[in-house]
């Protein structure tokens, strides 16, 4: 079965659940380097995906005012 493709929405919410997770105490000291190691992966997607977003949205206001 192919792999479901990230999106924000997805992201963040994993995120929240790792974070749940990790505040809860539900995690081994082998699980928590694990999770924060994904958080972090998640992150920086979560912020290239608005970086991207906000470049489009500024490029069709741009192109509006034209």
């Amino acid at each position: 079965m192919a792999a479901k493709k990230l999106n924000y929405k997805d992201a963040v919410e994993e995120i929240d659940e790792i974070l749940e997770k990790i505040e809860n105490e539900e995690l081994d000291v082998d699980e928590l380097s694990e999770k924060v190691k994904r958080v972090s992966t998640l992150i920086k997607f979560c912020k290239e995906k608005l970086h991207k977003t906000q470049a489009e949205v500024e490029n069709i206001l741009k192109e509006m005012d034209e």
